[in-house]
């Protein structure tokens, strides 16, 4: 007869105690490894296959241990879990530990049946992780089982990447240059998004018409869009691009039932026709509902959740304010910046060639207005080309000169500013830096011999003798270097950026690893250069990191763990775009307090001093009243620098332009800045009023956050397990003394490395490579974080946990299941029990209820006797893993001791089933309390204890010899 299993219960079949799923059949049961991972799932049938009951079994007294050892053995247990029981079913199998603040958006989408929200956290808050934790929650509880991701090409790599290190989600790339491989391996009629449920696809690849079709037909339940402001226009002249884009995305949020994410640090700018457009997608009605209403902002609340920096500064100061202390969360996120203005004054030649290159640029400025609108514009955009390369470097300089401008080719004024504006002006649209590096051309057919004279002078300049500027700059690198800072250098020009990187090299010391990005790259070679310079670098702990960079890597890619310092070699003619590039290093991971940015300007050139000024000063100073940055709008900033270029080129001829910035005589172009600036602020702060996160308040997160840490175990467990653990299995350990270390593992047991290997590559473990452990929960690669859901740290928890269990490993068994140990933080006999609880949950989900298991460990600790057992708090239980041995235990006597208490432990069984009950009652009320908002979510969620529970180990604490026993 076939024996019926419910799912939690234990069994024994292979050799092995295995749990059994709620997938299981009359006929075939699916079991987990008691212990192992989803990894190690299999189907048993019972008919050909030998199945028993099983109960796990006890400690034993010759397993004898200390204190330590039972720290060990219940901080591995819990590192090991990967199937909590509480509201979050992905938290324990995901490589990353978000902050509180950035589970926000997930408790917002669990209060959604159809998940539909727009997260618009600032640049660095973490929108990556926030969109990655509801995407890993939908696929774990089948509320999605397919996951799409549109994001531009540049980007996809780096989104791939992220889903499968920190989230475990592997997903296909869908580019124009992958897509017919990918075909190829299709079955007749079947489509590319119904073989891999999960992609990360190029928005711009998909939308057109040829693929369009396909996708929408077969897209994911769960769609991410990111960078998703470049989807929509505030009026009817937007791109054909855009209005692609949104097309698509209409089609895709068409289906209600599809799950929609669109994520973007700037969803309105000002533009509330564009930001009314993104909501749309979200709730037709939220396209034209009143937002200063009360229904109106309580609609928007739920689907909207937007946080500046110092919104997160403002969240952590009111949990700060929490009156229990233990659902603070310390974060020393976000970081602050340091910012340093240093000048420099040209040389006499420098000089000589500047004047000379301006008298030339307003001759044929001034000459091309008398002949025609098209000439003077072509005049016009060759002579800020020429102005912004002299003043980036000589080499720019130099090819400027021999380059002949874009414009020259226009038929007409309109076709002039078209082709010339983008090389030249910086606009604060983060969807076209793509090719804009480029040195752009001022040779119009015309003075040609003039041209070159000055392009063989720029040529005579380079290197620091002449070139002050990069003196400079050499000056203050060497200066961030001894502050242990690694920098990286920004500047406009591609030729200026090789410049810069050769002549740095044997200048900034042996130990100084120096490299260069620019446009030149691919997106996915950029990324590599990056780490080649990491991993060159990282081979000496002594060494520093230079990184020299146009700005095709001012959006986009995460340099925060490699860099900390950023340096603007080139002024921006945006201030926004200054704030792109300091984005790169100050953002979630960025273990610095404080981010150092030096600004290089010169102070004679004629253009610095007045864009530090009216610009770049301006908006540091919003900045630092409102703490948040505002952007300038485009035309008002294009209208100052046309009026600085105007006032540089024509001041020798026009003495009286000379006063256009003072003060007391402001250009009306300066004026309409200072006017367009101060609305945008105003409206940023009726923004920040009006959209403010209201749906979830600070201490609601925390409490489900130390719910959480209580279950998975806090950082500092973890971090102190590690320590304690690898010297223990043999691993040779190196500190820094910041409380991050090395860790050589060739000396350690063959299993550990052999399940190392797979994760810091074979040679690294066996050949000794020095493995750095770091403090903060984001890594670079090759690097290991002091968190729970590290690979790495799961691997030595399960090595350790593996061979308490299985008293047959050979080698170092760090943790043991039994121990007695005399401590003066006793006065009488008190037992400290470590308990496995297995719960069976119902969870309802939009494809019906779900059946799961889940597991949970916690410390119980009674005084006396099991029979007279007086139980310990929680927290008193807890406070005995901290205690230390006072006096050495004869080990018979603890031999006896250990025997007596096993012999009586079924006595104490019954607290121990009512413990799990009680348990399994609190899971119940935090599920519900997670999914409070919707009734229909709520209905039909259960948790239920199963029977019997797991004594994993069982460890006296005596008082020291003379105390009561």
């Amino acid at each position: 007869m076939t024996t019926t299993y419910i799912p939690g219960s234990l069994v024994s079949a292979r050799g092995r105690e295995w749990i059994v799923l709620p997938e299981t059949a009359a006929d075939m049961l699916v079991l987990r490894p008691l212990g192992g991972t989803d990894d190690d799932i299999a189907a048993v049938f019972p008919a050909f296959e030998e199945v028993r009951d099983a109960t796990f079994p006890p400690p034993s007294a010759d397993d004898l241990g200390d204190a330590l050892a039972a720290g060990l053995l219940r901080s591995a247990l819990r590192i090991g879990f990967r199937s909590g029981a509480g509201p979050f079913r992905s938290l324990a199998g995901i490589a990353v530990e978000p902050r509180a603040y950035q589970l926000v958006p997930l408790l917002m989408a669990l209060r959604q049946r159809v998940v539909r929200m727009l997260i618009s956290d600032d640049v660095g808050i973490g929108k990556t992780v926030e969109a990655g934790l509801i995407a890993a929650e939908l696929l774990a509880q089948g509320s999605a089982r397919g996951l799409a991701v549109l994001c531009s090409p540049a980007l996809a790599e780096q989104w791939q990447e992220e889903l499968r290190s920190k989230f475990g989600i592997d997903a296909e790339l869908v580019l124009a240059s992958t897509v017919s491989k990918l075909e190829r391996g299709l079955d007749l009629g079947q489509s590319l998004f119904d073989k891999y449920p999960h992609v990360v696809v190029s928005t711009d690849f998909i939308k057109s018409t040829r693929h369009r079709d396909d996708f929408v037909k077969h897209c994911p339940d769960l769609v991410i869009v990111d960078e998703a402001h470049t989807c929509v226009s505030a009026d009817d002249s937007a791109s054909t691009q855009s209005q692609l884009r949104y097309e698509l995305l209409q089609r895709i949020a068409a289906d209600a039932e599809r799950h929609l994410l669109l994520v973007t640090a700037t969803p309105h700018s000002g533009k509330e026709a564009a930001f009314r457009g993104l909501l749309g997608l979200l709730k037709p009605e939220l396209s034209a509902v009143d937002f200063d209403s009360t229904a109106g902002r309580r609609l928007l609340a739920a689907h909207f959740v937007q946080r500046k920096r110092a919104d997160v500064r403002q969240f952590l100061t009111e949990q700060d304010g929490i009156s229990d202390a233990s659902l603070r969360e310390d974060t020393t996120f976000p970081s602050d910046r340091f910012f340093k203005d240093e000048t420099y004054k040209l040389s006499p030649a420098y000089r000589a060639l500047l004047d000379d290159a301006v008298a030339y640029a307003g001759e044929r400025v001034a000459a091309a207005g008398q002949t025609g609108k098209r000439e003077a514009r072509i005049a016009w955009w060759s002579a800020i080309a020429l102005l912004r390369s002299m003043v980036s470097s000589p080499r720019a300089a130099a090819q400027t000169l021999e380059t002949r401008s874009a414009a020259a080719a226009a038929a007409t004024p309109e076709e002039a500013d078209r082709l010339g504006a983008p090389l030249t002006r910086d606009s604060g649209d983060s969807d076209a830096l793509e090719g804009l590096d480029v040195v752009p051309g001022a040779e119009t057919g015309q003075a040609g011999a003039q041209l070159a004279e000055l392009a063989e002078r720029a040529k005579q300049l380079e290197g620091p003798a002449e070139d002050r500027k990069l003196a400079a700059l050499i000056k203050h690198l060497k200066a961030l270097l001894a502050d242990g800072y690694h920098p990286i250098v920004f500047c406009r020009y591609i030729p200026t950026a090789d410049y810069v990187a050769q002549h740095l090299e044997g200048d900034l010391g042996k130990k100084t690893v120096i490299r260069a990005v620019t446009g030149t790259l691919s997106p996915q070679q950029r990324l590599q250069r990056i780490g080649e310079l990491a991993a060159k670098a990282g081979e000496d702990p002594a060494a520093r990191r230079v990184l020299v960079a146009t700005d095709c890597l001012s959006e986009g890619v995460n340099l925060q763990h490699h860099f900390d310092a950023v340096v603007h070699y080139d002024l921006a003619w945006n201030p926004t775009r200054h704030d792109q590039r300091e984005g790169r290093v100050d953002r979630y991971g960025q273990k610095r307090d404080v981010v150092r940015v030096v600004t290089l300007y010169g102070s004679d050139n004629g253009i610095d001093g007045k864009v530090l000024e009216v610009l770049l000063k301006k908006h540091r100073q919003i900045r630092k009243d409102l703490g948040i940055s505002v952007s300038v709008p485009d035309a008002a900033s294009s209208g100052v620098t046309d009026a600085i270029v105007e006032w540089l080129l024509m001041r020798k001829q026009q003495p009286e332009q000379a006063s256009l910035f003072e003060v007391d005589n402001l250009d009306a172009k300066a004026k309409a800045l200072e006017s367009d600036w101060q609305s945008a602020a105003e409206r940023e702060k009726t923004s920040r009023s009006r959209f403010a996160q209201r749906a979830i308040h600070p201490e609601e997160v925390a409490r489900e956050v130390a719910a959480i840490r209580d279950t998975l175990g806090r950082a500092s467990e973890v971090r102190e397990f590690v320590r304690l653990a690898l010297p223990a299995l043999e691993a040779v350990v190196r500190g820094n003394g910041e409380g991050e270390f090395t860790a050589d593992f060739s000396g350690t047991p063959a299993g550990l490395r052999d399940a190392l290997a797979p994760l810091l590559g074979g040679e690294a473990v066996e050949q000794g490579r020095l493995v750095p452990f770091r403090t903060t929960a984001a890594v670079a690669r090759g690097e290991v974080a002091l968190v729970r859901t590290d690979p790495v740290v799961g691997a030595v928890a399960g090595y350790v946990l593996n061979a308490a269990l299985d008293g047959k490993v050979s080698g170092p068994r760090p943790a043991r299941r039994c121990g007695v140990i005399r401590t003066k933080g006793v006065d009488v006999r008190t037992t400290l029990l470590l308990v496995r609880y297995r719960f069976q949950l119902t969870l309802p989900s939009r494809s019906g209820e779900r059946q799961l298991v889940a597991e949970d460990a916690r410390l119980l600790a009674f005084r006396g006797t099991p029979e007279k057992a007086a139980w310990l708090s929680p927290h008193e239980a807890l406070d005995l893993v901290e205690l230390t041995a006072d006096e050495n235990t004869d080990p018979t006597f603890a031999e006896r001791s250990i025997k007596r208490l096993l012999d009586a432990l079924p006595a104490a069984d019954e607290h121990l089933l009512s413990y799990g009950d009680e348990l399994a009652a609190e899971l119940l009320a935090s599920h519900r309390r997670v999914r409070s908002v919707s009734g229909e979510i709520v209905r039909g969620v259960n948790v239920v204890a199963q029977k019997p529970a797991d004594v994993l180990g069982a460890y006296v604490y005596l008082p020291v010899s003379g105390g009561a026993a």
